[in-house]
């Protein structure tokens, strides 16, 4: 059987890109022991949309142990989550070499209106590692045609202000949390704490204080240094307790204890010095008493994937030992401290940047262009010799509309370097992978000593569940079981034909059923909405048994929208309002924007006419469908008997619900049941070369010299498994079929359309800039009729896993 449904839709874009990695790929799926979990992220052109505009994506697909991007899954199911928790837009976006792309038009059809959404990805296999593979970003989405008022009042107010004053002054409206480097304190053991102050929203608030001990003497002071957090150094000492009185920037204060130290015990501690990364264990004389030359065992992994152990004989109270640079890859490492019980003790994330044999740099030919303008974008992506990096980029070309914010939103360095490997949302990620940023690796190990903090206080290490139970899909799977009738004895050595059939596309497949009765086609690559007639037979070529389908498509994993913070770059009233001006000025009104652009699928509207009423001329002979036509075992039988006349020569054309069968594919006539027919019109030879044409015999091509057989079937009511067991007809949802982003030409006019994105936020959008074998790849595109400032933002990935991202800016002005 083949594994494949043919597709007509083409991957060229891939196939430099797959020639240049297809090595690095090779060696990664080596190592049979590195558990195949798939790590996902999508780039959208924007995080702030307005109703009626479009939402663009490119998938990145990598192995989460190293990166790479990953061919395992071939679908990935991308999702549109409202703010009430329902799933408002599904597409199966089809993958190739790990990579893929779709959009969602954000239109009143969805039930699309102002508020925050959740855009979800995961594919079937990677359900089975948890919620922490799924890929989930928050997007915001305004109307801007809304009032000023009712503007004002949609957007987002913090919490902190609605509180009435009487409940401020009883209520502390603000919470810092503390975190022992390692995971606790030790009594007589000089330690680092780490900690962080937000608004009950989850937003980072400047705060300072003191630390006092349970004398109320003063013992140290602290301040934030950036986003709510900093460090601080105490020395607990043994019978006494410690707390914080803090200040915020507004001159709010309160109280709030530190965490107990523990009587005994070990931490773990690092530090970078000199350039030298060094380990440190930590104990009290207590501990080292009672566990003299104790085995203490460090294991450094990352990414879950173990790359250094050491044990280590502590025979004082404190041991530092210096960890081999070749060694440390980079991202975040996880350094746990165990004793010999391999119990662990302590634990600290540390994040390593190494330097890579890669520069990715972009240029527009120009910095300033007039409206409507074309600009030329030149990528290159080399080694610091000068020899070409593969690697695969998308870009967004995005109107600022006159609000310009560093608002380090999440991006691919941020996700695959850091957020994936930490839990909780990051405020600002990218903040800390902007190179500009001189002190970001200072301020990134104090988000790692608190967001990224774990408590090792733990009675046993939790387990992972082994039990995959969701498969790898490679394809679309139709598949099931067949039984006898009225009873649930399997029928094995059923045959079994499945045919599908779509506006590019059509197959046919055969197999038979196993010893338990189950058969299963794989692999079907179709986009769009396709046909299918599945039917049974036994050995002896009769219509025989009961068929039962599995579910075809991936159910939906449960929705959580847990209260976390929303992170997103707030929308001013300044950018709705600034947006509400261009719109005005170039008279964009709401029903332009609104209102979806439906194209016209003509095809489809023929085919329903030919159904109802016949539309190859005027028909010879017409069969209606009566009360006898199922007892008829195939269609040429049918055929054969009601227009004898038509099979004394070469065979007709055939055209099954408007689908014209290619003469080399007879097959496809078979698979129609004739229980399916509703009509049957043979059109004679006259009539049938004026629609097709009776000249031509260039082989495979449609012609009308032998006439036409034109086959109109039943609709799918949902009910007909229960009226014919023996056969299954029903529609189909392949991979979604992605638009190409619309991008003006002036040499190229199209009115329509060029007015109604003259004045676009998206400028341009390119899910796939795939530099050649130099290191070079070129894009042209133009502005929009708007003089403002253009951000440009390339996100991509190298064929060795290196994540990138690059930024500029460049005007628009007469």
């Amino acid at each position: 059987m083949p594994d494949v449904f043919i597709s007509k839709k083409t991957h060229i874009l891939f196939q430099l890109l797959v020639l240049l990695m297809i090595t690095v790929f090779s060696k990664a799926q080596e190592s049979k022991s590195i558990l195949d979990i798939e790590k996902i992220y999508l780039h959208t052109d924007r995080n702030v949309y307005f109703t009626g505009e479009d939402l663009w994506y490119k998938a990145y697909v990598v192995r989460a142990s190293n990166n790479l991007l990953f061919d395992l899954s071939g679908i990935l199911y991308v999702e549109l989550i409202s703010p009430d928790a329902k799933i408002i837009a599904r597409n199966k976006t089809q993958l190739a070499m790990g990579l893929g792309h779709g959009d969602f038009q954000l239109q009143d059809s969805l039930g699309i209106k102002p508020g925050t959404y959740q855009l979800r990805a995961y594919t079937n296999w990677n359900r089975n590692f948890g919620d922490d593979f799924v890929f989930k970003k928050d997007i915001e989405v305004i109307d801007v045609f809304e009032s000023h008022d009712k503007l004002k009042t949609s957007q987002k107010i913090p919490l902190e202000t609605k509180i009435s004053e009487k409940v401020v002054t009883k209520q502390n409206t603000f919470r810092v949390d503390f975190f022992p480097e390692g995971g606790s304190l030790i009594e007589n053991v000089a330690s680092v704490i780490g900690f962080k102050a937000v608004d009950l929203n989850g937003k980072p608030i400047d705060i300072k204080g003191e630390i006092y001990d349970s004398d109320n003497e003063l013992v140290s002071t602290f301040e934030s240094v950036h986003d709510g957090m900093g460090k601080l150094q105490i020395l607990p000492i043994e019978g006494k307790s410690y707390y914080a009185k803090i200040k915020t920037k507004n001159g709010f204060e309160f109280q709030q204890d530190l965490p107990k130290a523990s009587q005994s015990g070990y931490t773990l501690s690092y530090r970078n010095f000199k350039g030298r990364n060094i380990v440190t264990i930590n104990t009290n004389q207590q501990t080292l008493v009672q566990n003299p030359n104790a085995t203490l065992i460090v294991i450094c992994k990352s990414r879950g994937l173990s790359y250094l152990e050491t044990t280590q004989t502590l025979t004082e109270t404190s041991l530092s030992f210096e960890l081999p640079k070749d060694k440390i890859p980079d991202g975040i490492s996880q350094i746990t401290l165990f004793n010999n019980l391999n119990k662990p003790q302590s634990e600290r994330l540390v994040y390593f940047e190494k330097d890579h044999d890669l520069e990715v740099q972009f240029s527009t030919d120009k910095t300033s262009y007039q409206p409507e303008e074309k600009v030329t974008l030149n990528v290159s992506s080399k080694s610091k010799s000068g020899e070409g990096k593969s690697a695969s980029f998308s870009l967004s070309v995005t109107d600022t509309n006159g609000v310009e914010e560093d608002n380090y939103d999440s991006n691919i360095c941020s996700y695959f370097l850091m957020e994936s490997d930490i839990r909780g949302k990051v405020y600002r990620p990218a903040y800390y992978f902007d190179k500009i940023n001189t002190k970001r690796l200072e301020h990134l190990d104090n988000l790692l000593l608190t967001q990224g903090w774990r408590d090792f206080v733990w009675k046993s290490i939790p387990k992972t569940d082994e039990k995959n139970s969701y498969k790898i899909e490679k394809g679309i799977t139709v598949s099931g079981r067949v039984k006898q009738l009225f009873a649930d004895k399997p029928l094995v050595n059923n045959n079994l034909t499945l045919a599908l059939m779509s506006k590019k596309n059509h197959g046919i497949f055969n197999t038979v059923t196993d010893s338990i009765g189950r058969f299963k086609f794989e692999n079907l690559e179709f986009s769009g909405k396709a046909k299918m007639y599945l039917n049974t037979r036994d050995e002896k070529g009769k219509f025989r048994g009961e068929m039962l389908l599995d579910s075809i498509e991936c159910s939906p994993m449960d929705i959580s929208l847990k209260k976390e913070p929303i992170f997103l770059s707030e929308p001013s009233n300044a950018l709705s309002e600034n947006v509400l001006k261009k719109f005005s000025a170039f008279e964009v009104k709401p029903e332009n924007v609104l209102k979806e652009v439906t194209v016209t699928n003509t095809i489809k509207k023929k085919y329903d006419i030919v159904a109802n009423h016949g539309n190859y001329g005027l028909a010879d002979i017409t069969f209606e469908a009566d009360e006898n036509t199922h007892m008829f075992s195939t269609i040429f039988e049918l055929l054969e008997q009601k227009f004898p006349s038509f099979f004394r020569g070469p065979d007709p054309l055939y055209i099954i619900d408007g689908y014209v069968v290619p003469e080399d594919q007879k097959f496809m006539v078979e698979a129609v049941l004739p229980m399916d027919v509703v009509k049957i019109d043979a059109v004679g030879k006259v009539q049938a070369t004026l629609f097709f044409g009776g000249d031509d015999k260039t082989p495979g091509k449609a012609h009308g010299r032998n006439g036409i057989i034109a086959i109109y079937t039943k609709p799918n009511k949902g009910n007909r498994i229960k009226e014919v067991v023996q056969s299954v007809k029903k529609e189909l949802e392949g991979y979604y079929n992605a638009r190409v982003f619309y991008s003006p030409n002036p040499e190229n006019p199209n009115p329509d359309l060029d007015k109604k994105v003259g004045v676009r936020n998206t400028i341009y959008w390119n899910p796939y800039i795939h530099p050649d074998k130099s290191g070079s790849a070129t894009v042209d595109f133009y502005n929009s009729k708007v003089e403002t400032k253009i951000k440009l933002a390339l996100e991509g990935i190298t064929a060795s896993g290196i994540p990138v991202v690059k930024t500029s800016f460049y005007s628009v002005k007469k």
